[in-house]
């Protein structure tokens, strides 16, 4: 009776995935939003059975993309059904909030890298270097077309190339940002949805308690200093490494001054909207961002949110 619910059970879950990707395939608008829930069916799988049972429902899903998709469901089905797999699992584990949400932007971020690596390899199709080419193409394009209406503007032009020349450098980071980010939104959709099917979900911590360990910081140091003594060449390996490096850093300290903004405000009482409003202020001017960073490695550096906490007590 065990073995004859398991399968039921996997064969709803498979019909109903099946469902959600040709919606994500098809349907261009609504199938933008249905794709943050198809991770919901391997969730399910992997946090209420054992592991063998989810990777054979992993394998199933798989063939069942060939059949309902095209060549070009495979991947969406990788992406995202090797995330729901490991958040399921880190559930079913009954590890902590942030423990999961770091596994599944993990699995998110080297599913994609291996997506990537095989449309390279097998596919001879860069999806990088394309787009990269498009954009480039696009500036030369409205260049022209300013040249041929008689207007200048090669100051704006520069910036744009110089602004395509640094997306390319930090290609490493963005990934991993939209990677984190995707699994953000992803479990922001997904887990109320699996705590009404009884898959137990630990609360998340406050953001105002968030705190990195305070060897972000050195790290963050030593990265500057070797970007300053080394002096690597653009485009070279070390370039590359040092500035993403550095970049992943700097977004730690935004992180961490944020956290350290909504712990002030609440422990002095302040409106709620005030933090918020800090928040959507400092994305919109670059100034207030570098204070919040500074804030972020104070915090780090000499424990300002300790100091608050010792002179309230």
């Amino acid at each position: 009776m065990k073995n004859v619910h398991k399968l039921t059970e996997g064969a709803v879950f498979l019909a109903i995935f099946a469902v959600l990707l040709m919606i994500t395939i098809y349907v261009p608008v609504i199938g933008a939003v249905v794709n943050f829930v198809l991770p919901v069916p391997f969730m399910m799988i992997a946090a209420k059975h054992a592991r063998k049972d989810a990777l054979l429902f992993f394998v199933a899903a798989v063939l069942i993309s060939f059949i309902t998709g095209t060549i070009f469901a495979v991947p969406v089905t990788l992406l995202f059904g090797l995330t729901g797999l490991v958040i399921g699992d880190f559930l079913r584990e009954k590890k902590g909030r942030l423990e999961t949400y770091i596994a599944g932007s993990l699995a998110f971020l080297l599913a994609t890298l291996g997506v990537y690596a095989v449309s390279v390899l097998v596919m001879d199709i860069n999806f990088v270097e394309e787009s990269i080419l498009v954009m480039k193409e696009s500036i030369v394009m409205a260049k022209d077309m300013m040249a041929a209406m008689g207007q200048g503007g090669d100051e704006l032009f520069e910036q744009l190339d110089a602004g395509v020349e640094m997306i390319q450098t930090l290609i490493p980071t963005l990934l991993i940002m939209s990677s984190f980010l995707t699994v953000f939104f992803l479990q922001l959709i997904a887990f109320p949805i699996i705590k009404r099917f009884g898959v137990e979900v630990s609360k998340s911590k406050p953001f105002r308690e968030l705190s990195f360990p305070k060897s972000i910081l050195w790290y963050y140091l030593l990265a500057i200093i070797a970007s300053l003594l080394l002096q690597p060449e653009e485009g070279s390996y070390w370039f590359l490494a040092l500035v993403n490096l550095t970049y992943i850093l700097q977004i730690f300290m935004v992180i961490q001054g944020f956290s350290l903004i909504f712990y002030f405000s609440y422990k002095k009482g302040l409106p709620k909207a005030f933090p918020i409003i800090a928040l959507v202020l400092s994305l919109l001017l670059p100034i207030l961002l570098y204070i919040v960073r500074l804030l972020g490695i104070i915090d780090l550096g000499f424990g300002l949110r300790q100091r608050v906490e010792s002179r309230d007590v």
